[in-house]
């Protein structure tokens, strides 16, 4: 298979999930219920009305929130590599080694930075 007719189907295919999303998205915009109501409008917090002065979350929660998503994306990018190790070789060892260094380094960078200090 030529490797252009391969970028080829996935700009296709890409493009068509793009069209796809953002009609679904109009689609419900232009025929989904319009009636805010003052129940509607408000600030949802378990079930009950907000009570008292509601304070934002420190940077750091969502600094963790982050370093979280960053290992959970690193487990699906690793998890092709666990399944095929054998046929990729030491080639595919060593770009996984490079890989998960990289991810390793930007945990060190956090951790020295102080973003996992809960004080």
């Amino acid at each position: 298979m030529d490797p252009m007719v391969a970028y080829l189907n996935a700009l296709i295919y890409l493009t068509l999930a793009a069209l796809i999303s953002a009609g679904v998205v109009a689609a419900g915009s232009l025929f989904g219920p319009k009636r805010p109501r003052k129940a509607k409008l408000e600030a949802y917090e378990s079930g009950l009305a907000p009570a008292g002065f509601v304070r934002r979350l420190p940077a750091h929660f969502y600094a963790v929130g982050m370093l979280f998503l960053i290992f959970d994306v690193e487990v699906a990018f690793l998890w092709p590599y666990a399944v095929n190790a054998g046929k990729l070789g030491l080639a595919g060892f060593w770009a996984v080694t490079g890989f998960t260094v990289v991810v390793m380094l930007g945990f060190l960078y956090e951790w020295l930075k102080g973003v996992m200090r809960w004080d």
